[in-house]
């Protein structure tokens, strides 16, 4: 007979929910974002550690140096040290927000009920959502690039298809990303931990290839594009921004990933190990491409991807190409289709579920990649390039994605004192539908940052939006709590 109640037990500071009908039977409840059970945590730090260096080992971040140099007017010295000093600081909130992942067994959404309501979780979740997709999208774009290529070293006859080749690769890598994540987390773990390596040895694979053509020594030597005499401290502080702005995302929902993990040791070693020296290495191996690609190729070329399509032998080119298939496929699947796929299913879980809602985010990827597919078919002509918007992107969604990630620490740390009421997260009678002080320090922060646009006296407030951003939010939400009185501590079990 099935028990009405439902019930939290704890087990080595783990917690598992025995859910009964009253959560069962709740609109707010489906099978794919139920808490995990203990048993289900298998993510020990290696495995952790191998998400991130799957995560971070892209296209995507070995242009990073080359975004910092063209657009932020840093020197490749400067680039460097604001990669590394960015993922140093991400680590904090990626940290902090792991934690009641771990401790409870929840995804983000779940989480966010906590500091925006039960209802109101989904506005955030949809922003998180939005931006994830338009990563999805430019990823498989580059994927479907090395898709091509492969065939092309393949199938001579294949290269004369061109922009529809890249088209029909786009394709392919779209459905190959749907079908990992529809099998579940633990077919993502095992790409992770596979893929790691490989990874590894695709950049230490380059690095040999690269450096007998080019000079450390004259490439840091290189006087960066900024006005001559301008202080580096803005310049710096912006590009720091935009890169904790590239893992920003990840540093909200990183419980849909911290759910898995068997202790909080697990989690926080995990992502010591992965993050940093990862993104700063791969980064740095981008600037040593790009500056040794005029004479390995004859032209300067930012992305892997283009650069290993003009090596001359197929044979490597195929096998280099499979290789960055790999490296993006275990990059996309983990970082931009998990976080909307439990976003889209927090909507409505009784009617969205997993799969749904993983083919929900693979249409929404492909519409917002309709423009650049257009083009590459010749039925559009555009300058707008791929580069801009994500380079763009970096430091506007930073800045919105800043004041959710405050908040998030502040509620669960200050607020709630670690305390969740795991079985009422997933009813309708224990948080608020809409918690409006998550709304408000979250809505003043983006207001003044949207303002702060039209200002030059105020610009800073948006070059600096991540930290800006987070600061105001989380300081915003305390001080709504603390006035309004609201009880702190709740129950952990029911």
């Amino acid at each position: 007979m099935q028990q009405i109640r439902s019930q939290v037990t704890e087990r080595d500071g783990l917690y598992e929910l025995e859910a009964g009908s009253d959560v069962l039977d709740s609109p707010r409840y489906n099978h794919d974002m139920a808490p995990t059970k203990v048993r289900e945590r298998t993510w020990n730090k290696w495995h952790i550690t191998a998400l991130w260096v799957g995560m971070s080992i892209c296209v995507p971040t070995y242009t990073l140096g080359g975004v910092l140099t063209a657009y932020f007017g840093l020197s490749v010295g400067e680039a460097l040290l604001a990669i590394l000093f960015a993922n140093v600081i991400v680590l904090i909130p990626l940290t902090l927000n792991a934690f009641p992942g771990t401790k409870y067994g929840i995804p983000f959404p779940v989480l966010l009920r906590s500091s925006f309501g039960i209802l109101g979780s989904n506005v955030p979740c949809l922003i998180r959502a939005l931006v994830a997709c338009g990563w999805f999208g430019i990823q498989t774009m580059f994927g479907g690039l090395a898709i091509h290529l492969f065939l092309g070293s393949v199938f001579e006859g294949w290269k004369s298809l061109g922009g529809t080749g890249e088209v029909i690769g786009f394709m392919v890598f779209w459905a190959l990303n749907l079908w990992v994540v529809i099998r579940g987390a633990e077919s993502i773990k095992w790409l992770e931990t596979l893929s790691a390596p490989l990874l590894v040895a695709v950049g230490i694979g380059l690095l040999v290839w690269a450096m007998p053509n080019v000079s450390m020594t004259e490439l840091l030597a290189i006087p960066p594009k900024r006005p001559e005499g301008a202080s580096v401290v803005s310049y710096f502080a912006a590009g720091l921004t935009a890169m904790v702005g590239f893992w920003a995302t990840l540093s909200l929902n990183i419980p849909d990933f911290s759910r898995y993990a068997k202790s909080q040791k697990d989690q926080i070693l995990g992502q010591i190990f992965g993050l940093p020296l990862t993104m700063f290495l791969f980064a740095a191996l981008g600037v040593v491409m790009t500056a040794a690609s005029v004479k390995l190729v004859g032209v300067t070329v930012s992305d892997p991807v283009t650069l290993i399509g003009h090596i001359q032998s197929p044979v490597w080119v195929a096998v280099a190409m499979a290789l960055i298939i790999v490296a993006t496929l275990s990059t996309n699947t983990a970082a931009n289709i998990v976080s909307p796929t439990n976003d889209f299913q927090n909507i409505a879980p009784k009617v969205i579920n997993r799969t749904k809602a993983v083919l929900l985010t693979g249409l929404v990827g492909l519409v917002l990649m309709g423009h650049e597919l257009l083009k590459k078919l010749g039925l559009i002509v555009s300058d707008i390039s791929l580069e801009t918007v994500y380079s763009n992107w970096l430091l506007g969604y930073s800045s919105l994605l800043g004041p959710i990630a405050g908040i998030m620490v502040v509620d669960y740390f200050l607020i709630k004192k670690q305390q969740l009421d795991l079985a009422g997260l997933y009813r309708d009678d224990v948080y608020p539908a809409w918690n409006w002080a998550g709304f408000l320090a979250f809505g003043v922060p983006v207001a003044l940052t949207l303002l702060s646009l039209g200002s030059d006296a105020f610009s800073w407030f948006y070059s600096y939006g991540w930290f800006t951003g987070s600061a105001l939010g989380g300081v915003i939400y305390y001080g709504l709590c603390v006035m309004r009185a609201q009880p702190s501590a709740v129950k952990t079990a029911v």
